[in-house]
């Protein structure tokens, strides 16, 4: 609309005018900046790094909560934003194989078995408080069980968290009853549950002959006031050997982080460098339960434990 420059308008006719001309150029302008505020946000979940963490026994919510601080540290470390990407034990290995992560965090047989599979690549592993790079399992009983070591276990009832998955809920020691002669699958009735802490307390009320739980669980419970103290149960085949709790089974290394396949090279050196220049008692690192992330320990003795237990036919039953 144009108006020859000698128009005599009314002020308010003149007013109009120029809110007439202006609207259509305003509301441009903010479609135009909520169109580019729009593919900012889809470029950033574009370029997002996606790391994948098991959930295990917290819960995703929980388990989201540990991780968050230290996803956010490695956002501005390696300038791109990370993503949290909640695992399950089976989700972790359809994940890794369809590419929808680009790293993942979870237990060492589990990592292990990732990288026969999908050729994944060990990059860290975890430092844990107190306990370092290494954990083990215990077979633990009630205290008043007849039942005195691993060889009496033959024919008696118990549980675990998971007999292809767990770690130190059930596969270290199924390793260590097959070293006793005992073939864990055929000789014991073996109930999965999910919670140690259920599994704990089958046994001290008698429900469970036995149980399987990770190195420390039993002080963890004392600590947060789920058991009065330790003497309840008895861990079978106490090994006392300078680790700072007992164990029944040998120790292995820890949780480790992997790359997937298809991560450029690039980037694997940049997280893997991020990660490794955390340092030790950083509050990101304790609010996931992290001393430190340390380089790449040796795994090669899982090895044995995969192939005894025939893990890799068993991780998708």
């Amino acid at each position: 609309m144009l108006f020859p420059l000698t128009s005599k308008l009314k002020p308010s006719a003149l007013l109009l005018v120029l809110m007439l001309l202006l609207v259509p150029a305003l509301a441009s302008c903010s479609k135009s900046q909520n169109s580019g505020g729009g593919a900012t946000a889809a470029a950033d979940a574009e370029n997002a790094v996606q790391i994948g963490v098991l959930v295990a026994l917290d819960g995703t919510d929980k388990t989201r909560e540990r991780y968050q601080p230290l996803f956010d540290e490695l956002s501005e470390a390696v300038d791109q934003p990370v993503r949290f990407v909640p695992l399950t034990q089976r989700s972790q290995f359809s994940y890794t194989e369809a590419g929808r992560v680009d790293f993942v965090i979870t237990q060492p047989l589990v990592s292990l078995q990732l990288r026969r599979q999908y050729d994944t690549e060990l990059i860290a592993t975890l430092s844990r408080p107190n306990t370092g790079t290494e954990f083990g399992g215990v077979i633990v009983v009630k205290a008043d069980s007849p039942i005195q070591t691993s060889t009496d276990l033959a024919g008696k009832k118990g549980a675990c968290v998971s007999t292809t998955q767990a770690a130190g809920g059930c596969l270290f020691q199924m390793y260590h009853l097959r070293q006793e002669g005992i073939n864990p699958l055929i000789d014991l009735t073996i109930s999965e549950v999910p919670s140690q802490d259920t599994i704990v307390q089958q046994v001290v009320d008698g429900e469970a002959e036995f149980g399987f739980v990770r190195t420390g669980h039993i002080e963890k419970m004392v600590e947060q006031g789920l058991l009065a103290d330790g003497s309840a149960v008895r861990i079978l085949d106490p090994i006392t050997d300078g680790y700072p709790v007992p164990h029944t089974t040998q120790l292995y290394p820890e949780w480790a982080v992997s790359a997937t396949a298809d991560v450029p090279a690039g980037l694997v050196n940049k997280m893997q460098q991020a990660m490794l220049n955390i340092p030790a008692g950083d509050e990101a690192l304790a609010s996931a339960k992290i001393e430190q992330i340390v380089p790449t320990v040796d795994y090669s003795k899982l090895d044995a434990l995969i192939d005894d237990l025939n893990l890799m036919a068993r991780s998708d039953s």
